[in-house]
């Protein structure tokens, strides 16, 4: 086999050892995939500005975020069902994640449990949250992820309904029968019906509450003593909401492009986000990383750190725990050497001047 030398080469792998069916739900988008595409081809957009005969010979790459000391700032984001890429599934992701020093995002719709996934050995892991129409159920699983030693409540706020993804609704996409969203199994809503359409637009439907509001964000507080990120916000207005809602972290995210089409790409995004917040709480981005450069970029626009989804379900599909392990050495590494030739040399020195974008404002500012 052909030495993998980035991250984005195991989904050709990924393709080839998955059923379609499987491959299909975590490669696309919705409809269009107009922002699908965006999420990837808004970095190309930015363009470095490195400085020249710094003393790298000492990089830093470690980081702090919400008091856990990490290895870095590349973390793993929520994906559903991780055992439809691999049999160990979520028990690799969380493993590879602990190996490599930095945080897992456990999914709701988890094939392991928050008590299997805790069963791997030490390790800093948040919990990402949709929130049911039974707030029983809610509660429920919140308690146990605090139990099982998850260290903050990642809230998904962007699907009230799934996105239209027509790949899913062509295969009838449902959980292949030998699985089950695990987090939910003695509940008995841990399995997904056959439907004309999308099997898992079925569930959400059924399930999830469409009435999710801020209010919902202060009682999640009343329930737990977790920090409380939201996922999925992508405007000023909403950060400050968010701030006045007292959470404590905000993740710029599309949700991987699946939920409404023609939303920027969030490197796009995350600049408003960043300035609304104004350093009172950490801005995180999911969407489009495949590159340490990337990684640089989102640093330099504001970013505390990044989340990545599809790299991790692509490694795992093709070559199981030491995949995921490979691709988050892969992109630390690529990161660590976009600093040196930077002349960064923590992440401290990553600013907005080692980026040119299309809407600089000095460039702005010369033309009017």
């Amino acid at each position: 086999m052909e030495e993998i030398t980035n991250v984005m080469e195991f989904e050709a792998i990924a393709k080839q050892k998955l059923p379609k069916m499987i491959y299909d739900y975590y490669a696309s988008g919705a409809e269009d995939q107009w922002t699908l595409r965006e999420n990837r081809n808004a970095f190309s957009r930015i363009l470095f500005r490195p400085r020249i005969l710094i003393d790298v010979s000492k990089i830093d790459i470690t980081t702090t975020v919400l008091g856990f000391k990490i290895s870095m700032p590349i973390m793993i984001a929520p994906t559903a069902m991780q055992k439809m890429a691999h049999p160990d599934g979520e028990y690799a992701t969380a493993r590879a994640a602990s190996a490599a020093g930095t945080i897992m995002t456990l999914s709701s719709w988890a094939t392991s449990s928050v008590e299997e996934v805790a069963s791997t050995g030490p390790g800093i892991r948040f919990f990402q949250l949709y929130v049911y129409k039974d707030r029983n159920v809610v509660s429920q699983l919140v308690r146990r992820a605090e139990r099982a030693g998850f260290k903050a409540i990642a809230l998904t706020v962007d699907t009230p309904r799934l996105g239209r993804r027509e790949a899913d609704i062509k295969n009838r996409f449902v959980l292949p029968p030998n699985l089950n969203l695990k987090n939910f199994e003695g509940l008995d809503i841990g399995t997904m019906d056959k439907a004309n359409d999308s099997g898992l637009a079925s569930y959400v439907a059924s399930q999830v509450d469409r009435s999710l509001s801020w209010k919902d964000v202060k009682w999640l507080q009343t329930i737990t003593s977790l920090p409380i990120l939201v996922k999925g916000v992508i405007t000023a207005e909403d950060t400050r909401i968010a701030l006045q809602n007292g959470v404590a972290g905000i993740i710029v995210s599309n949700h991987g492009a699946r939920q409404l089409d023609y939303v920027p790409a969030t490197i796009m995004a995350l600049e408003e986000v960043v300035k609304a917040a104004q350093g009172r709480v950490p801005v995180f981005l999911d969407g489009g990383v495949r590159r340490g450069t990337d990684v640089f970029k989102a640093l330099a626009l504001g970013a505390s750190g990044i989340f990545i989804g599809r790299p991790v379900v692509f490694s795992l599909a093709a070559q199981g725990e030491a995949g995921v392990r490979k691709a988050l050495e892969m992109l630390r590494d690529e990161f660590e050497l976009t600093m040196a030739l930077s002349g960064c040399r923590s992440l401290k020195e990553i600013t907005r001047d080692h980026v040119k974008t299309d809407w600089d404002p000095s460039r702005a500012a010369a033309r009017l």
